[in-house]
């Protein structure tokens, strides 16, 4: 999968000034759409869209300072279709507008370009069972939260807590089948999973049972799941699990990411210290 990556990175070199297609990246990493999406922002940081708008942006300050293209031909090169929204780019990520870089030659930063390597780090082996599911129901209270890499989501705290337990209790005895008790479940997060942006968090359980009509309710299809286990720390454990699973495991099975909500059990010590974990990520088999 990161030779594949990494074709698609020399591709959308070769092509900085001209219309890159997610596609037809995905195409010659030989994988989705989504999935490609996915991993990329997973391995680099940062979405797909935001590593080209700054590769091209590199480009185009070097540009700047040798001035032997117009701003405006400069400007049309790389995609922009005014002077006026290049300016404003070009400042947002060199902190000076094009006009005055050339005039005074200032120092501007660098997206340099990316390549993909995996990297395995520590000795314990990552455990995971494959889990076919038929359509089911995903019922309990939700809430539209911002998304935060590590530590824990204030947001998502202070919506739990603002559950009464007589509901909390009516949720939890609809589950009735695998990941079994209450959950977390995220589903509609952005493309590039950046700190701050948003995405609807359940505290929920699976079920296949009617929904009463004051709880709300997500139908997820019938699919393939990777579930993963570990247990650690909380919440540190259970963050770099997702990490781990689109940095380490995907670059090195057969399985690619599908769209779907992704799934959490959890279950803390008593002190809330450490925390056991099943996390369950829609899949599908890779292309060969």
């Amino acid at each position: 999968m990161l030779e594949q990556l990494n074709r698609a990175v020399e591709h959308i070199e070769g092509r900085l000034d001209e219309r890159i297609e997610a596609a037809g990246l995905a195409r010659i990493a030989m994988t989705s759409e989504y999935h490609f999406r996915r991993m990329f922002s997973a391995l680099a940081g940062m979405p797909l869209s935001e590593y080209i708008r700054r590769r091209r942006l590199t480009l185009a300050g070097a540009e700047v300072l040798a001035g032997e293209r117009t701003l405006l031909d400069v400007a049309v090169r790389y995609g922009y279709a005014s002077g006026e929204a290049f300016a404003r780019a070009f400042r947002a990520m060199h902190g000076i507008g094009p006009g005055e870089a050339r005039r005074t030659g200032a120092a501007l930063r660098s997206q340099p370009r990316m390549s993909f390597r995996l990297v395995v780090e520590g000795s314990s082996s990552m455990r995971y069972r494959i889990v076919a599911k038929e359509e089911f129901r995903v019922v309990g209270k939700k809430a539209r939260v911002p998304l935060v890499h590590e530590g824990v989501n204030p947001a998502i705290a202070d919506f739990i807590r603002g559950i009464d337990q007589e509901t909390v209790r009516r949720i939890a005895e609809l589950s009735d089948q695998e990941p079994e008790g209450i959950v977390s479940v995220s589903d509609n997060l952005a493309e590039g999973r950046a700190e701050g942006t948003e995405l609807d968090y359940y505290h929920a359980v699976v079920t296949g049972a009617a929904v009463p009509g004051d709880l709300d309710a997500l139908v997820v299809p019938a699919g393939t799941w990777a579930v993963f286990e570990n247990s650690g720390p909380f919440p540190q454990a259970l963050q770099f699990l997702w990490r781990d699973v689109f940095t380490q495991w995907f670059p090195s099975n057969s399985y690619r990411s599908r769209p779907g909500p992704e799934i959490l059990r959890t279950r803390l010590s008593p002190d809330a210290g450490e925390a056991e974990a099943e996390l369950w990520i829609p899949v599908e088999r890779a292309m060969s």
